[in-house]
């Protein structure tokens, strides 16, 4: 990188105690560009990135400038080059990212280029918290034979993060069995201000970071400003490429007033969600401001951060203040203090009840003494639902979005004393970083166990229960409040430390309860405290899907059924056969907060993070050989060399117009990453199932895609596998199918694409609005990209999968003027063109898209092309980023030994 032109003179210096650090200063930025004090605080800390890394080419003196011009106008369509502090993976995610940095050490060497160049240049945390299943629940066993299935499944991915942990540089894992990344990250991985030393000298800035998973955004609740990217950008920006971004819209959202009696943040979140999503904040940040900050918990911030996902912005981001100060003392980090206190003020980063609002594109507000305890589902996060409307909108949906008639039949649960029948709640689950990481709904969740405990309730024999924490700290004030074993009384005992069921792990139903909802063709649900409920992703037997706070999940765990109305009917009958309600088993806010006051402590987050990447005696007996390239084993069928670079030469093919491309998807509104690369289960007679058994793998060894992500042959036959996808080539099927142009028989996607490969047919997909929402999965691209998809055409995209498609080199386009794909009378006969690809490709460039229909008549429509930036540019006629960032190692000169 070229000499730092400093054109600002914003380097200076600041003294906390006995130290000096280097900064890069706002002020001096100030001098010259006008007062800049009232720009959001998320753009300041994007700000502070761009003045310390200015290097007169990727970060020049305009993009500087252009924030005060941002200020002016609230908006902006200046391109900028972000670089982030730090990186952070969990193993779904970061498993793949690991192979496709082993699979470019070989490439590497095949260009002539020296491997150790493959190298995070930032530092990257992985934290495996997802590969943990709920196979055993209900007792005190549970959490002891879960680990145990999970090492014993898991035994060759965690061998291969452990020869990543030793042959790369920057690269550390945190073992299995600690937490959930996000919970981890919020509670020690964390620094708000970042200090980097290089000689003597000490820099200090903003932490910052992106992640591999969504839910990145959670740490934004602590004002590190970071978002979720595919594992693709995020090995990009490991290897030093900065990432391209328009300098972003900013919503403010104001909070006034507080959470009235028996309101969660849980249903303070999603009531934001259901109006940011209304509101329409894709590819913008959202900034918290407001009185209503003043009394707001971390905690609660943390919540509301972590679905920015679901509510579709880049980041919901809280400035630093007092709170910060005081969650950052209580997790055991009280002596970063002073640096962060005095960084932030000395930057205009710091939030006081006096500070001026920002100025910003466009806001919303909202009085926390409206929001209503709620739900969110059967199928989308934003859907929310009022508590008290909860079981008649589950009655109405019964028809309208299942296509059942409720006569109130109940099938026997074969070799039981009870029966099953249509909305009874099979799962409930307290787990996912949205709100394990929350010790006032935790403790919540533990004080209505202990109320149900005193009047005599039970869990419904049919429930499945489970307690998932975020991190070991969660575990420790539940016990030391004595709610665990109330916990434990009612069935919902320590079945591991991760993701479990919201990201689909909720492992399988009783037998009996399996067999009575086949048999009887049952619409039942599942109540998790979770941030995900798509359809299929959950639990394949559960069609209704709700969100709820962990203190909601152990009510309905005992009211057994979405169809009573847990607000005004009985949750169960108690002691000496008296009705137990609402009311009897709640605590009130008072009661939680002294639970909360008493119980977290600084102690036990110093004492659980301690050794955090030591491991248990499983993970620290795992033997790995170390070298510089990995040694593939060509039998094995969880981690393979993908194909990404076979072939691949030092300078790029001229890319093409596309000719002739054949569909092998027509989709609906809101088709998630989850449907495109599902997560869950691998069904035996699948694509998948049979690659697995013909490669001597027994359908109980399976284990799920989410796990297998190290083996393209697998996730290939895996995309568009998801059981509830609905393809409108072959009407009335559900699953990943669709047909040949030359015949109407139904048959598997991944079967037809690679028919098409054979006859050197190009693929295309087309599909209505939010195209890719949910989960950062960059198999969700990288799937289509094996299958022979060339081009994605849709009505929106969701931020992350437009951006992972341009990366593995898929060209998403955009219908353009309020078209859909209803308008072009699409049957899935027909060949498409898209051309001027060659003639000069432009960000955000008009492109014609002509359709040649089945009776020889055409049709041409403009689209617009979805590659945003002029890096992305480069990286689309490179292949992809990877190939991209290869190429440019490899030309590099090597660094001296």
């Amino acid at each position: 990188m070229a000499a730092h032109p400093n054109s600002f003179k914003a380097r200076k210096t600041l003294k906390v105690g006995n130290k000096e650090y280097t900064y890069f200063s706002l002020k001096a930025v100030e001098k010259e560009v006008g007062d800049l004090s009232r720009l959001p605080y998320s753009l300041k800390v994007l700000l502070e990135n761009l003045v310390r890394n200015e290097d007169g080419s990727s970060v020049t003196k305009a993009d500087i400038a252009a924030f005060a011009s941002w200020l002016k106008e609230g908006k902006s369509s200046h391109e900028i080059n972000f670089r982030p502090a730090r990186v952070l993976m969990q193993d779904f995610t970061g498993v793949p990212a690991v192979v496709d940095l082993a699979a470019m050490r070989d490439a590497m060497a095949k260009l002539g280029g020296d491997p150790k160049k493959i190298n995070p240049l930032v530092p990257v945390d992985l934290v495996i918290d997802h590969s943990v299943i709920v196979d055993n629940f209900g007792n005190s066993r549970a959490f002891g034979e879960n680990v145990k299935l999970e090492y014993e499944r898991n035994g060759e991915r965690y061998r291969f993060l452990r020869w990543g942990q030793q042959a790369f540089d920057n690269f550390r894992v945190v073992p299995p069995g600690t937490g959930i990344c996000h919970q981890v990250n919020l509670e020690y991985l964390s620094h708000v201000v970042f200090v980097k030393k290089d000689g003597k000298e000490l820099t200090a800035y903003p932490d910052t970071l992106v992640g591999t998973d969504s839910h990145t955004t959670m740490v934004n609740g602590l004002a590190v400003l970071g978002w979720g990217v595919g594992g693709i950008e995020a090995e990009a920006a490991m290897l030093g490429q900065p990432l391209p971004m328009v300098i972003p819209d900013v919503i403010g959202f104001k909070l006034t007033g507080k959470l009235r009696e028996g309101a969660t943040a849980t249903d303070l979140v999603l009531t934001v969600t259901q109006m940011l999503r209304k509101k329409g904040v894709v590819n913008k940040f959202v900034e918290f401001y407001g009185p209503g900050l003043n009394e707001m918990p971390l905690a609660d911030r943390a919540t509301i951060a972590n679905m920015a996902p679901e509510y579709g912005a880049t980041c919901g981001y809280f400035p630093i203040d007092e709170e910060t100060l005081r969650y950052l003392k209580v997790t055991g980090r009280g002596k970063a203090n002073e640096l962060v206190e005095a960084y932030a003020r000395k930057q205009g980063l710091f939030r006081t009840s006096k500070s001026p609002d920002p100025v910003f594109t466009d806001t919303l507000a909202l009085d926390l003494g409206d929001v209503q305890p709620s739900l969110a589902g059967p199928k989308r996060p934003q859907d929310r639902v009022p508590l008290d409307e909860a079981a008649a909108q589950f009655v109405a949906n019964m028809d309208k979005e299942f296509g059942r008639r409720d006569d109130g039949k109940r099938v026997k649960a074969e070799g039981t004393d009870y029966d099953v029948g249509h909305g009874d709640v099979v799962i409930a689950a307290i787990t996912s970083c949205t709100n394990t990481s929350n010790p006032y709904v935790m403790l919540g969740a533990g004080l209505i166990a202990r109320n149900a405990v005193k009047h005599g309730l039970k869990v419904k024999p049919w429930v499945k229960t489970s307690l998932a924490p975020g991190s070991q700290v969660v575990t420790d004030y539940l016990e030391s409040a004595g709610l665990q074993k109330d916990l434990n009384k009612i069935g919902f005992n320590l079945v591991g430390y991760g993701c479990t069921t919201c990201i689909g792990n909720s492992g399988p139903l009783p037998e009996p309860v399996s067999k009575a909802i086949t048999d009887g063709d049952l619409v039942v649900g599942s109540v998790l405290s979770g941030n995900r409920n798509f359809e299929g992703r959950v639990n394949p037997q559960t069609r209704a899907n709700y969100l709820a706070s962990p203190m909601l999940v152990v009510v309905y765990a005992l009211a057994g059924s979405m169809k009573i109305d847990i607000t005004k009917d009985p949750i169960g009958v108690g002691k000496g056969g008296k009705p137990v309600y609402l009311k009897d088993l709640w605590p009130s806010n008072k009661e939680i907060a002294r639970a909360v006051e008493e119980n977290v402590t600084a102690k036990a987050f110093k004492t659980r993070y301690a050794d955090v990447f030591t491991g248990d005696k499983f993970w620290r007996s795992i033997k790995v050989p170390t070298s510089l390239t990995y040694n593939w084993d060509d039998t094995s069928t969880y981690v393979r060399n993908p194909p990404y670079f076979d072939g691949m030469g030092k300078t790029p093919q001229p890319i093409a117009n596309i000719a002739g491309a054949r569909p092998i998807g027509m989709f609906a509104d809101s088709i998630t990453t989850d449907h495109i690369s599902p997560a869950g289960s691998i069904k035996k007679d699948s694509p998948a199932g049979k690659y697995l058994m013909e490669h001597g793998v027994k359908p109980e060894d399976f284990n799920q895609y989410g796990t297998r992500r190290g083996n393209h042959e697998v996730m290939m036959r895996g995309t568009f596998a998801n059981i509830r996808l609905k393809n409108e080539m072959v009407h009335g099927v559900e699953g990943g199918f669709t047909h040949h142009y030359q015949t109407d028989e139904v048959q598997p996607i991944f079967d037809v694409a690679m028919r098409y490969k054979q006859e050197d047919t190009p693929q295309i997909i087309i599909a209505g609005k939010e195209y890719g929402t949910g989960s950062s999965r960059d198999w969700a691209a990288k799937g289509v990209n094996l299958l022979g998809v060339k081009a994605v055409v849709s009505e929106t995209f969701e931020r992350i999968h437009r951006s992972n498609l341009v990366g593995m080199g898929v060209l998403p386009l955009q219908f353009k003027d309020g078209m859909t794909r209803k308008d072009l009378n699409l049957t899935g006969y027909e060949t498409f063109d898209v051309s001027g690809i060659d003639g000069g490709l432009k960000p955000r460039m008009d492109l014609p898209l002509t359709i040649h229909y089945r009776d020889g008549s055409t049709r041409t429509v403009t689209v617009t092309c979805r590659i945003d930036t002029a890096e992305e540019i480069a990286y689309f006629k490179n292949g992809g980023v990877l190939q991209y960032v290869l190429r440019n190692l490899a030309q590099a000169p090597s660094a001296a030994a």
